[in-house]
C-alpha cells in the first residue's frame, strides 16, 4: 500500500488530526464541519449521561415480587419513565450520528483527490471522522456492561402493554409511542448499537453512491487504520502522545474503522485482498493492558461481518479467541 513509503507515513503522522487536535476546518471543509461539529458538541454529554446511568433493577425487582403492591408499581413506574426519557435521547443521537457521518463520507471520498490527500488536506473533517468513531466505540463499551439498559427498556415496555389492556393512561406514553419503541428495541438489542447504526451507514453510503469507486471509501478507511496502527506501535510516534487517553482515541479509531471496512468491502477486513494489516491490528491491540482493550477485541469478535468466514485465516481467529 501507498502507506509504505516511510516519507508518507512521516508526513501523515506528523500533520495528521490526531497530533493536531486543534486542526481548523478550511474554507472547502467548513459547511460539512458546521454541520458535524453541532452533533459532536453533544457526544460528551451523551457519554456522560450513559456514564451515570445507574437503571431502576431495585424498584422493579420490588414492583414484580408485589404484584399487588400499588405503591411499589407507582416507584418503579416513576424510576423507568425518566430513564426511558434517556434511552430515547441516546437512540435519536444515533440518527443524528448517522446523518453527520453521511456527510462526512460524502466529503472525505471525493474523487478529486486519493484517500491519502483527503486526510492530509481535509485534516478538519478527518480529525472529526475519528471523533465520530471514538464516541462509537466508547459507548458501546459502555452500554455493553450495563445490563440495566435492557432490562429498564423491556420493563417499561412490559408496564405499557398491561396499561393499555388495563386502559390506564400513561403519563410516559407520549415518551415512546410503539413505533419508537420497536425501533429502539432493535437498536439496544444489539451487542454494539452504535458501531451496528455506523456499519449501515456506511454500506448504505456505498450503495447509493454508485458511481464513487468503492475503493474511494474502503482506502479511506485502510489508510485511517494503518495511520493509528504505526502511531500506536512505534515508540517515537507514541512518545509524542498527550496523555494515554490519546493512545485510547487512537485504539478506538482503528478498530472503528476496520469494522466499518469489513462491513462495505466486498471480501472484508480479514480475507488475503485486504488492505488492512489485521495481524499487525490485532498485536498493537494485544499489546496492551488487557483490561484497557477487552471492549475493543470484543467489538472485533462480535461486531465484525467476515470474521468467521472461511477465508480468514486461522491465525487471526486464534489472536482474537
Amino acid at each position: 500500500s501507498s502507506l509504505s513509503k516511510p516519507t508518507l507515513i512521516c508526513t501523515v503522522l506528523t500533520r495528521y488530526p490526531v497530533s493536531c487536535p486543534d486542526a481548523q476546518p478550511t474554507e472547502a471543509e467548513k459547511e460539512v464541519w458546521d454541520q458535524v461539529n453541532v452533533v459532536l458538541k453533544d457526544a460528551r454529554g451523551i457519554l456522560d449521561d450513559l456514564q451515570s446511568y445507574k437503571g431502576a433493577g431495585e424498584a422493579i425487582r420490588e414492583a414484580i415480587q408485589h404484584p399487588n403492591d400499588e405503591n411499589l408499581q407507582e416507584k418503579a413506574w416513576g424510576a423507568v419513565v425518566p430513564l426511558v426519557g434517556k434511552l430515547k435521547k441516546f437512540y435519536e443521537f444515533s440518527l443524528r450520528l448517522e446523518a453527520a457521518l453521511h456527510g462526512l463520507l460524502g466529503a472525505l471520498t471525493s474523487t478529486r483527490y486519493t484517500p491519502t490527500q483527503h486526510l492530509e488536506r481535509e485534516q478538519a473533517l478527518a480529525k472529526q471522522f475519528a471523533e465520530i468513531l471514538h464516541f462509537t466505540l466508547r459507548f458501546d463499551e459502555l452500554k455493553m456492561t450495563n445490563p440495566a439498559i435492557q432490562n429498564d427498556f423491556s420493563y417499561y415496555r412490559r408496564t405499557l402493554n398491561r396499561m393499555r389492556i388495563n386502559n390506564v393512561p400513561a403519563e410516559g406514553e407520549n415518551e415512546v409511542n410503539n413505533e419508537l419503541a420497536n425501533r429502539m428495541s432493535l437498536f439496544y438489542a444489539e451487542a454494539t448499537p452504535m458501531l451496528k447504526t455506523l456499519s449501515d451507514a456506511t454500506t448504505k453510503f456505498v450503495s447509493e453512491n454508485k458511481n464513487l469507486p468503492i475503493e474511494n471509501t474502503t482506502d479511506c478507511l485502510s489508510t485511517m487504520a494503518s495511520v493509528c496502527k504505526v502511531m500506536l506501535e512505534t515508540p517515537e510516534y507514541r512518545s509524542r502522545f498527550a496523555s494515554e487517553e490519546t493512545a485510547s482515541f487512537c485504539l478506538r479509531v482503528m478498530v472503528g474503522v476496520i469494522i466499518l471496512y469489513d462491513y462495505v468491502h466486498p471480501v472484508g477486513a480479514f480475507a488475503k485482498g485486504s488492505k488492512i494489516d489485521m495481524r499487525g491490528c490485532i498485536k498493537v491491540l494485544r499489546d496492551q493492558p488487557r483490561n484497557s482493550v477487552e471492549g475493543l477485541l470484543n467489538a472485533l469478535r462480535y461486531t465484525t461481518k467476515h470474521l468467521n468466514d472461511e477465508s480468514t485465516s486461522k491465525n487471526i481467529k486464534a489472536m482474537l479467541q
